[in-house]
């Protein structure tokens, strides 16, 4: 139950990171590098700060355990507060600059139907080739959840195919094998707060780096910037985390299947923060990508008892 409203949490904070992306750069409250640079930033400032809760909470704890032992404890053995754990590495910092950027790039040029098409079919594309070079066979039922999902995926975005722009349609794919990477690499994690921290932390020099060679059409809005914060600080930062811990958790085939729900998700949420309209067209192509889930989840459970 823990895993199930663990990855629904990171799950519907992807798709809130596409609303807030379409709000700030659709009512020209931030240009494209400048929403990216402030996520980043603001991401790693929570991060940070959660941390360091993190490890005084830690700490508290082990001081409370060892407190009726005391006695018994010597000097040295006593708990003390200690410092919050910051790792991370850089090539998952790269890929999560990566996918930022491109991610904010792309939607200057796209509908958000072709976005997302885009982004999720690059991102399961990379996640399942991946676990085929790795060995991993998916079994039936997975690859007929896996079939069904996509093309629910496709009826629902089909009306924005129309001849999209070439290069943000290269930027959208390039932040799908991004995000993909970064998700694979988080599979291995020990520690998803202290690698998601280090990682932001670490993607702010190349942050930096964009923000200055865009620096003379950087501006945002009060509003922009409080909407990158949000996005930075809380659908990002946060769901990251959470995504980073649960992930190991689902084979590679099922972590990119989940991802599938993220395009019904955020089109739901436009519907009352977007003013989009909801149609029988968003129920049944809800229905195909959800089913093709929860086909691929029993799928895998039913090969485990066998």
């Amino acid at each position: 139950m823990k895993v199930f409203i663990y990855t629904a949490f990171a799950l519907v904070a992807f798709a809130f990171n596409s609303i807030l992306c379409r709000l700030a750069l659709r009512g020209d409250e931030a240009d494209a590098a400048g929403f990216a640079a402030v996520r980043l930033g603001s991401g790693a400032l929570a991060l940070v700060a959660i941390s360091y809760l993190a490890a005084r909470v830690s700490s508290r704890k082990v001081s409370e355990g060892k407190a009726g032992d005391a006695r018994l404890a010597a000097p040295s053995e006593q708990a003390t507060d200690r410092s919050a754990t910051i790792t991370g590495n850089w090539p998952s910092a790269f890929f999560l600059f990566a996918y930022a950027v491109c991610f904010s790039f792309a939607y200057l040029g796209l509908t958000a139907g072709t976005g997302a098409l885009i982004l999720f079919g690059s991102v399961q594309m990379t996640m399942v080739a991946t676990a085929i070079v790795r060995g991993e066979r998916p079994a039936p039922f997975e690859w007929v959840g896996f079939v069904i999902a996509v093309g629910g995926l496709v009826y629902l975005v089909l009306p924005g195919l129309a001849s999209p722009p070439l290069t943000s349609s290269l930027l959208m794919a390039a932040a799908g094998v991004s995000w993909a990477a970064y998700t694979l690499r988080g599979k291995s994690s020990r520690d998803p707060l202290a690698d998601t921290t280090g990682n932001f932390i670490r993607s702010l020099p190349f942050a930096a780096v964009i923000a200055i060679v865009f620096l003379p059409n950087l501006y945002l809005t009060p509003r922009g910037w409080l909407l990158a914060i949000i996005s930075g600080a809380v659908t990002s930062g946060a769901g990251y985390t959470i995504w980073y811990s649960v992930v190991k958790a689902h084979t590679t085939t099922r972590a990119a299947v989940l991802q599938l729900s993220v395009p019904v998700i955020a089109a739901s949420i436009g519907v009352v923060f977007l003013a989009e309209p909801a149609d029988v067209r968003l129920v049944a192509a809800a229905v195909l990508i959800l089913g093709g889930i929860g086909l691929t989840i029993i799928g895998r459970n039913a090969e485990k008892r066998t």
